[in-house]
């Protein structure tokens, strides 16, 4: 697939860029490939720099409530000055790596709604930046990400939206200055007692962390409020995880004990409470987290993975 831009520095005459990914799709840690090609107008300009970024929308909260800000998360400088003359062409290529932290934009070959991410060229000369426009890239799942959507789904859970949130997790070593939150409706036979339900992933080269969060509506075991859960494995032991039982339990022991509250921390920005009684504790094997939170229970029962109502 072609993503075409054309960048004007200096309106009709000036320079064009194009650029073409080899493949406008690809997993957390991996690379996007493709080309720049520049082709020079009717007159010779002095090119400052080429560079791509990876671009997405991100959540703000501000006093006037909460708007979407365009945010760039990744960079790449594909070419330093150079001089173009008239009519003159030249291409550039590139790979791009994709951050481990990228948030995931499709599942199962479907769009996550509410999720915008692309790859946008910008042309330096004489100074001024021209920017291209946003052109969409896909980005999927890892292995060991997919094994605990295919839970989410087994366990009849299903997806309303994703946006990303700016702020940082407490706890977890996070590079990128947001995170991603994928939100389902509880089962069929909790609605009216449970909210939504939030997913959120860390990942790095070696570990996949696995946040929960479950929104407990009041008036059902008491008051209301958010309860939490998280995990932190290898990716090769998330693969092999069984991700069902583990998110089983830990809706067990929300059930058993739910006049009370634990959390992974907060979300920067949110005010979210630290780590309670109930909270993160260490595994027997090296570099494994298991997640216990207390809060209110959800069962096996409900919509398909998008088949949740808006």
């Amino acid at each position: 697939m072609v993503f075409k831009k054309m960048l004007r520095a200096f309106g009709v005459g000036g320079p064009s860029v194009d650029t073409v990914l080899d493949r406008p799709r690809a997993r957390p840690g991996e690379t996007l490939a493709g080309t720049v090609h520049i082709k020079g107008g009717d007159h010779d300009v002095s090119i400052e720099g080429v560079a791509l970024g990876l671009v997405t929308r991100v959540e703000v909260e501000s006093g006037d409530g909460e708007y979407g800000a365009t945010t760039e998360f990744a960079r790449l400088a594909v070419s330093g000055p150079f001089k173009l003359a008239a009519g003159e062409a030249r291409d550039i290529p590139f790979t791009f790596p994709v951050p481990f932290e990228a948030p995931l934009t499709h599942v199962y070959g479907n769009h996550l709604r509410g999720m915008t991410l692309g790859v946008r060229t910008e042309l330096a000369v004489a100074k001024a930046v021209d920017k291209g426009d946003l052109d969409a890239v896909e980005i999927h799942p890892l292995g060991s990400q997919e094994r605990v959507l295919d839970a989410f789904g087994e366990l009849g859970f299903g997806f309303r939206k994703a946006d990303l949130e700016r702020g940082r997790i407490h706890g977890l070593r996070q590079e990128l200055p947001f995170y991603q939150e994928i939100e389902f409706h509880p089962p069929r036979e909790f609605h009216g007692r449970v909210g939504e339900v939030e997913l959120t992933f860390v990942a790095d080269a070696h570990h996949l962390a696995v946040v929960v969060e479950a929104d407990r509506r009041g008036g059902v075991f008491g008051g209301g409020g958010d309860a939490f859960g998280r995990w932190v494995f290898p990716h090769e032991v998330a693969l092999r995880t069984d991700w069902e039982g583990e998110i089983g339990r830990w809706l067990g022991d929300v059930a058993q004990r739910s006049a009370h509250h634990g959390g992974h921390g907060h979300h920067g920005g949110h005010g979210r409470g630290g780590i309670g009684a109930g909270g993160v504790v260490a595994g027997a094997a090296a570099g494994i987290v298991g997640g216990m939170v207390l809060g209110e229970v959800f069962d096996e029962v409900g919509d398909g993975f998008f088949g949740g109502e808006e």
